[in-house]
């Protein structure tokens, strides 16, 4: 288990679909998926996707638990997705503020479905199928946009909600 280097936004292999896992029960899986939550804990992360730390694989992960980065946001249990698909349950749109470890300090205004079924492998191989909605569903969003190359800012509709942190008037 280890702390690995965080892509940032700028290097292609974030823009690249990332490939399916064929194994999920695979011993590099498991010990991919150890450095993942090491590394998105390190960076006070609430989700990390595979491509992020230049592993091009379908596979998320994410877990909301007293985090200092988002100190208000309700609990999400520590989650492992490998091969996820999602399904909109509800096609209104929310928007509100995200960030991204691959582009630290930078926040901006993104439109996210409110309501969403997801599902794919657990690291066992067993089916996982959840739904999610307003924070939860908005992680999940963000982290499978990485697996198809699609950043934050991409998803934006006014740029003029997009900016540095400590700039911000949030």
């Amino acid at each position: 288990m280890s702390v690995r280097k965080l892509l940032k936004m700028g290097d292609a292999r974030l823009l690249q679909r990332a490939k399916p896992v064929c194994d999920a029960t695979a011993p590099e899986i498991a010990a991919l998926i150890d450095d993942m939550f090491d590394t998105m804990r390190a960076y006070s992360g609430v989700g990390l996707a595979a491509p992020q730390i230049g592993e091009g694989l379908r596979v998320i992960v994410f877990a909301v638990q007293d985090n200092p980065r988002y100190p208000d946001a309700p609990q999400v249990p520590q989650t492992v997705l490998i091969n996820p698909q999602i399904t909109v349950l509800d096609e209104r749109l929310e928007y509100a503020w995200e960030g991204c470890l691959s582009l630290p300090g930078l926040r901006g205004e993104v439109p996210r479905f409110s309501r969403i079924a997801y599902s794919g492998l657990a690291l066992d191989g067993s089916p996982i199928e959840c739904e999610a909605e307003g924070f939860h569903a908005r992680i999940v969003q963000h982290e499978c946009d990485h697996l198809d190359g699609v950043l934050y800012p991409l998803r934006m509709q006014d740029m003029r909600r997009f900016g540095f942190e400590d700039t911000l008037a949030l």
